[in-house]
């Protein structure tokens, strides 16, 4: 297990290094640079020379590359080329808990609606309550996330004014106002997560039912529930658990577009305005920090494998 962990870890690492270099040299490719971003490109030659030279964008780009490299293994994102050249990582760690609490209640969410969801479209096939989830995944599947966000402040913030339109209250000020201001992000997000864990767990419900196990306990005379529960859905977990961990990194990218509806000045936020000011150093640092997050993720669904299905070892 130890040598499995290591070997996934240093998977890990060469996967953010190979991301973080393909934004690093697909960022100069690109044309334009933070220079004319800066000038409007309406400097003349000698302001537009001297301000590349004081950001390190007239040497040549494997140095560039192999000084933001160790800085990085340092520990140090670099600094914003705007304004009072902020760190990266103070931007990074000022917009992270926002992004993290607005992905964790969708995410919440999205369990406590999709299991039982899955658990009754396998159970009662081919009822109403089946195709009501059947169409509910489709619809959930088939709406942009931000165009849910905007529905949600029409209707709920807009007309019923029962909660805020936009904006983020960290929690130490309170839980109510906290949440208040992420309910409608977090059901934007999680509305086609929740889909698509339905689907699948209806998917391996029905599978797993069907199975000689399943027949013997229910020969048995074991209630149903003891069924369902203690024999059928635990081993239905392992393929449901793999999309969960496929999707939240659909979750995290749908919380990119979402913050910047309800103007939460998370991650999202963060990424776009470095990308539209071309600012290198912000979009290397947040891309690194939303990459870690993707693998990280998918390597705590691997070892999960093992606590769900104690037949599974990693040897």
């Amino acid at each position: 297990m130890s040598r499995y962990l290591l070997r996934r870890t240093i998977g890990a690492l060469v996967v953010m290094w190979a991301v973080a270099t393909l934004v690093f040299f697909m960022l100069r490719i690109v044309p334009g640079d933070p220079v004319g971003a800066m000038l409007f490109d309406a400097g003349d030659a000698e302001a537009v020379e001297a301000l590349r030279r004081k950001l390190g964008l007239d040497q040549p780009i494997w140095v560039q590359y192999g000084k933001w490299f160790w800085a990085v293994l340092q520990g140090d994102l670099g600094n914003s080329i705007y304004g009072s050249r902020v760190p990266v990582s103070q931007l990074v760690m000022e917009a992270l808990p926002r992004t993290l609490s607005l992905a964790g209640l969708a995410f919440l969410l999205a369990i406590l609606i999709a299991v039982p969801a899955g658990l009754i479209a396998a159970t009662k096939r081919n009822s109403a309550a089946d195709h009501a989830v059947t169409l509910f995944a489709f619809l959930g599947l088939s709406m942009p996330d931000f165009w849910v966000g905007i529905l949600l402040i029409i209707v709920f913030a807009a007309n019923l004014q029962w909660l805020p339109a936009i904006g983020y209250v960290p929690l130490s000020e309170g839980f109510w106002p906290w949440l208040s201001h992420l309910l409608l992000p977090a059901v934007a997000v999680g509305t086609a997560f929740s889909a698509i864990i339905a689907r699948m767990i209806r998917s391996a419900m029905l599978e797993v039912l069907r199975t000689d196990y399943v027949r013997v306990a229910r020969a048995k005379g074991l209630p149903r529930a003891v069924v369902i529960f203690r024999h059928a859905f635990p081993n239905a977990l392992v393929p449901v658990v793999t999309v969960i961990g496929i999707a939240f990194a659909l979750l995290m990218a749908g919380a990119v577009v979402v913050e910047n509806v309800f103007a939460i000045k998370g991650l999202g936020r963060v990424l776009i305005q470095g990308i539209l000011n071309r600012d290198y150093p912000v979009v290397q640092g947040a891309i690194l920090v939303v990459s870690a997050i993707f693998v990280f993720s998918n390597l705590l669904v691997d070892l999960l494998y093992a606590v769900i299905d104690p037949r599974i070892r990693y040897a």
